[in-house]
């Protein structure tokens, strides 16, 4: 398989394993919170299924380093406006992941606090800065 084709898919895939372990995360908390149980999202957390969060923190570690290769085997720039709001989208929504974790794991810690609408602010953040960042690398506007 050439090397720029091995790129894009695995740079696809870590996309998709991202936003599809968010979602689903969102869904698992959205689900045990709507059954009436208003501690039940610190209680889920509690057991975060290490192999979901894992799987996540891969593809963010992955997603600069396959984007870099790939621009750097196409050729393109690394000025292009573009790629430049992609990278800035990119540090925003990792340090608003970051700072996400910070407070599930504080919830998780004290399950009684609550997580709160800050807290869900930061994950619709993250996720909207990504599902930018795709549409930005779909469209490619040169």
């Amino acid at each position: 398989m050439e090397t720029l084709t091995a790129l894009k898919i695995a740079h696809v895939l870590a996309t998709a394993l991202l936003l599809v372990g968010a979602v689903g995360l969102a869904i698992w908390v959205w689900r045990t919170r709507r059954n009436g149980d208003a501690t039940a999202p610190a209680r889920t957390l509690q057991r975060p299924r290490v192999f979901i969060w894992l799987v996540m923190g891969l593809a963010l570690a992955n997603l600069p380093f396959t984007g870099w290769w790939m621009v750097h085997q196409v050729g393109w720039p690394l000025g292009q406006t573009w790629l430049l709001a992609s990278s800035v989208l990119y540090t925003l929504a990792a340090l608003a992941g970051f700072w996400l974790l910070a407070r599930l794991n504080k919830a998780r810690k004290a399950p009684t606090a609550g997580v709160g609408r800050f807290t869900f602010a930061l994950a619709l953040f993250s996720v909207v800065c990504l599902i930018a960042i795709a549409g930005l690398m779909g469209a490619k506007p040169v």
